[in-house]
């Protein structure tokens, strides 16, 4: 990581390299954080990066941070001044992940949420892909269960919580698959390892209710939105059964660092014809161009940074 761009740390914007935290800190002794993972993307042509969907970004971060019992003075559009704030500064020409945190920063033993000191932090990092193999992915389904909502707050981005993501993702990559697929406690298809997952059938698009013990992701509600307005697809969220995934005509998973990723194998099962189909293939080259500003309709979703 290029340590010569700059982050916000305790109330100020500094060099990255001097944001740093103690190891007595309880964010990093207990996993007392929430985050967000948000995007900017440059748009060559008009010479301009634009973030996605940053409002709703930062109001599902404060969401986390209440039931995590946390408080920071900054509201969705001061947070967002914030995010522009570090990218005018250090100049990105390129696509850009940012990590907004807010985190238990007392320093010390014991494990409680209460009577302990909140802070926010943000860094920024050129990014890419995150999943290399995004248009022909194969998974497996996971030994692992996903975390129950009655144990950690599953719609909440808990740092904690990304164990279970980390386990998960971990044993797939081991065995040779590029993700997993995560079941919840009572056996359905609630997530990948960090993604939101849809399925494909007859036309109709599946995918978990919130219900199942997933995150309420940004890209799956963009994905819904678009799917619905622009090619007049079914949205159905109900609960999908192991099996019923294997025999989809398609499956696609989404994510703010992933986007939109295809899966073509689950389990050594082809998906379909074997190849990316074509509501995922219309759904992603759609998705590029919002994200990039060149959608009109979509303007609102984007803040460009100037």
């Amino acid at each position: 990581m290029d340590l010569t761009k700059h982050a916000f740390f305790e109330g100020k914007i500094v060099p990255l390299g001097e944001a740093k935290i103690n190891i007595a800190t309880h964010g990093f002794l207990y996993g007392t954080a929430v985050f967000s993972g948000m995007r900017a993307y440059w748009n060559s042509e008009k010479k301009s990066l634009y973030l996605f969907r940053p409002y709703d970004h930062f109001r599902r971060l404060l969401e986390s941070g209440r039931m995590m019992a946390m408080e920071i003075p900054y509201d969705e559009e001061g947070l967002i001044q914030l995010c522009i704030d570090l990218l005018k500064l250090d100049n990105y020409q390129q696509d850009v992940y940012l990590r907004p945190t807010i985190y238990k920063a007392d320093m010390g033993i014991g494990v409680r949420l209460h009577n302990l000191r909140d802070e926010l932090s943000i860094f920024t990092s050129p990014f890419e892909q995150y999943v290399t193999n995004d248009t022909n992915a194969h998974v497996t389904i996971s030994s692992w269960r996903r975390v129950d909502d009655n144990m950690i707050p599953a719609r909440s981005k808990v740092a904690g919580a990304y164990v279970n993501s980390a386990l998960a993702k971990t044993d797939a990559n081991r065995a040779g698959f590029d993700e997993a697929l995560v079941l919840n406690s009572d056996g359905h298809i609630s997530e990948g390892s960090a993604m939101n997952v849809f399925m494909v059938r007859n036309g109709v698009i599946y995918t978990p209710p919130i219900t199942d013990n997933i995150l309420e992701g940004i890209t799956r509600r963009s994905v819904m939105e678009v799917a619905q307005k622009e090619f007049g697809l079914e949205i159905v969220e109900r609960s999908i059964d192991r099996t019923e995934i294997l025999i989809a005509d398609e499956v696609f998973l989404t994510g703010s660092a992933a986007q939109i990723v295809a899966v073509t194998k689950i389990d050594h099962r082809s998906i379909g014809g074997g190849v990316m189909g074509p509501v995922t293939a219309r759904l992603r080259e759609f998705y590029e161009d919002i994200v990039r500003g060149r959608t009109s309709k979509y303007a609102a979703w984007n803040v460009e940074v100037k």
